[in-house]
């Protein structure tokens, strides 16, 4: 849960767990999978330091003509925290919607920019896009601390302080925050969603669940949620994680997830939404939670025949993490979907 102890110079409100209306518009292959996350990246573990912080901040025009990334550190906690911001192209005024981007365990903030094409697509639909990079390369989505994750809350902080000085700088609308994410950082997105509904406009995942078992987060209140799933994962399956097993040596414990529909049900649940609907769709089977009293709507796309993959991305996933689905493309998708909400 978000502590009094993070140490940075933005406020944020209070945690509040009101429910406040929300407009609506608003085995073995299992065992390679796991054995793969170890060395691969998109869900890898990977206990190597972080790269240290340069003097710097670097900064570039995108492919994008006039829109600009830049790299920049924040301090929370006492620490520095880095993160990529892509600004999308001059035009309009007033603060943005806003994306914070969770890559994947063992990836980081340029992997997840390229497999998912998130720049562009955010570009046109006038969004702010942050990209935090883990420490460690990997997210704490749940709730307990381990061997190698003593503060199991310290990422929790660092969102809430990117979301303060976003919204400080007059660049973000309050309104309009979103947090999305690959595999443990779709888990990371969702921890997010769970604990700070009065902060999160709307969430989406793809292949990341919720954590379950000592780590278990619970969702608070209603948010819009979005999960994008591939059928036959063999990294994190669709039916979830409850056992995952011992790390490898020296390597941070993969966290527990319970099954994508069981997350899904959950924020269903804390939304007060109505019975699902669920529809075949050519390529992937929907399932959708009427919206609640709170106008929060929950969605989960089961992608046919894909694997621990971005529907939609053109680039290459590792060996062994299965098929890419084209039967859709989770970016465009999650997007839309988030652009409808307002919190």
């Amino acid at each position: 849960m978000p502590s009094n102890s993070s140490h940075f110079s933005t406020s944020l409100p209070a945690p509040h767990r009101p429910h406040r209306p929300r407009r609506a518009a608003r085995a073995a292959a299992l065992a390679l999978g796991l054995a793969l996350a170890a060395a691969l990246t998109g869900c890898a573990a990977d206990s190597r330091p972080p790269a240290a912080a340069g003097p710097t901040v670097s900064m570039n025009v995108s492919a994008s003509a006039s829109a600009v990334d830049s790299r920049e550190r924040l301090t929370v906690d006492g620490g520095t925290r880095e993160y990529l911001l892509h600004r999308p192209a001059a035009g309009g005024s007033g603060p943005r919607p806003l994306l914070i981007a969770f890559h994947g365990r063992g990836a980081d903030a340029e992997h997840l920019r390229k497999q998912s094409g998130l720049d562009r697509a955010a570009e046109a639909r006038g969004m702010l896009l942050v990209y935090p990079e883990a420490l460690g390369k990997a997210w704490g989505a749940g709730a307990a601390p381990n061997s190698r994750r003593p503060d199991p809350d310290a990422d929790v902080r660092f969102t809430e302080a990117l979301i303060a000085e976003m919204v400080r700088t007059g660049r973000a609308d309050p309104h309009r925050v979103y947090v999305a994410g690959f595999s443990n950082g779709g888990s990371m997105a969702l921890r997010m969603a769970a604990q700070r509904p009065d902060l999160v406009a709307g969430a989406a995942s793809v292949s990341g669940e919720l954590p379950t078992g000592a780590a278990a987060v619970k969702p608070t209140g209603p948010v819009p949620v979005l999960i994008v799933y591939g059928a036959e994962d063999p990294v994190r399956p669709l039916a979830g994680l409850p056992d995952p097993g011992p790390a490898a040596p020296g390597e941070e414990p993969i966290t527990a997830t319970m099954s994508a529909r069981e997350s899904a049900e959950a924020f269903a649940t804390a939304a007060g939404a109505g019975g699902p609907a669920e529809e075949g769709k050519p390529g992937y089977d929907s399932v959708t939670w009427q919206p609640g009293p709170a106008g929060a709507a929950v969605r989960l796309l089961v992608m046919h025949g894909a694997g621990h993959t971005w529907p939609g991305s053109a680039t290459p996933p590792p060996a062994g993490f299965g098929s890419v689905s084209t039967a859709l493309d989770a970016t465009g998708t999650l997007l839309d979907f988030l652009s409808a909400q307002k919190r």
